[in-house]
């Protein structure tokens, strides 16, 4: 079930104006529990208003630096970003999860290998970890860095990337793109669109020698890249990608919409746990397991539930499902019935699922 450990926030300071990065005091004993990988993160839980919020968010430190630090930026209307930023402070406590998620590829010392990365605002915290990491670990390897931000003043970690350039002198390339500033070369005025990645793969990106590309930002933006990489040759197994919104796309709605169609009504459901069992019938009011097990009392593991953090995975054992939407579980996972709770629409009249595989 969910395995909370209650963790003092170490530091805190301000990023940007609207960007907080927390430091957490991981204790002697809990640190073998939280070692991490490079591009993993963190879920955290605390109460606001007596209302209890949960969310996720990447490791911007990297493994090698013995620190467990993630940046957290302000959204208009959002609760946890909101605490974050005007009320959190240094001796405080949050509750959080040991390190999770794939958004990594392996360290390899012996291999050089040539890395692309593309981050939108917050999105470079992930990143960030994964250039840290195999810059220091791997000598021979090299990264190109495309970063997307409103102005110079909004761009998260600017002096620790400018540190790390220099640093890393003819192995991190650095490209700025501002949406919100003019500056003379066009090419790096507003978004990514078509034309502009067309021009990176043309001129400035080396597509047949690239071993890894990671993205991390928007939906749309994401796929927008990972199409146009494609089409200059990259293969897609080499691409990877986190996201930060999903679900809006009118083809996410459709799909979601047929899912629903396939509901089955008062599925019995088995939740199995380490040796446990938990039981229930889904109410007509839940259309996904997650849910509807917390309505039942079950207590599970979780934070976006939005299809993207992996928190809530679990194993189809008996019975159908049918996810809404999936941005995180990979080919192979689906293929030994892997699925995501939160996203799991029973289609069978009993489930059994296993969160502790």
């Amino acid at each position: 079930m969910s395995k909370f450990h209650s963790i003092k926030v170490s530091d805190i300071y301000k990023e940007t104006k609207d960007c907080s990065v927390i430091e957490f005091e991981i204790p002697e004993a809990l640190k073998p529990e939280f070692i991490f990988k490079q591009g993993q993160h963190l879920n955290v839980r605390t109460m606001i208003d007596g209302a209890e919020v949960r969310r996720s968010y990447s490791l911007c430190s990297s493994p090698i630096e013995n620190k467990w630090q993630v940046a957290v930026k302000q959204i208009d209307g959002g609760l946890f970003s909101g605490f974050v930023n005007n009320t959190l402070k240094k001796g405080d406590v949050l509750e959080i999860m040991s390190p999770s998620g794939v958004f990594f590829k392996d360290v390899n010392p012996k291999v050089a290998k040539n890395y692309v990365v593309f981050a939108a605002g917050s999105g470079i915290t992930p990143i960030l970890s994964i250039i840290k990491t195999h810059l220091a670990l791997e000598p021979e390897s090299t990264f190109q860095l495309f970063y997307l931000n409103r102005t110079v003043k909004s761009i998260i970690f600017k002096e620790e990337i400018e540190a790390l350039k220099n640093r890393y002198l003819g192995r991190f390339e650095v490209f700025f793109f501002l949406s919100k500033e003019h500056r003379n070369v066009e090419l790096f005025n507003g978004r990514f669109t078509k034309e502009k990645l067309q021009i990176l793969t043309q001129k400035i990106i080396d597509v047949p020698s690239v071993d890894e590309c990671f993205i991390c930002g928007p939906e749309e933006m994401i796929f927008l890249i990972r199409d146009e990489m494609t089409a200059a040759g990259l293969p897609k197994e080499k691409i990877h990608f986190e996201l930060f919104h999903t679900g809006n796309s009118e083809a996410d709605k459709q799909r979601v919409s047929k899912i629903l169609e396939k509901k089955v009504e008062g599925t019995e459901v088995t939740i199995l746990d380490g040796g446990k069992e938990f039981h229930f019938v889904m109410g007509e009011d839940f259309d996904n397991i997650l849910d509807g097990a917390i309505a039942a009392g079950a207590d599970l593991p979780y934070a976006c539930k939005g299809g993207v953090c992996s928190t809530c995975r679990c194993k189809v054992v008996e019975g159908t499902v049918e996810m809404k939407l999936n941005y995180s579980l990979e080919e192979e996972e689906l293929a030994k019935n892997y699925t995501l709770s939160c996203q799991a629409v029973p289609t069978s009249k009993k489930v059994v699922v296993d969160f502790g595989l």
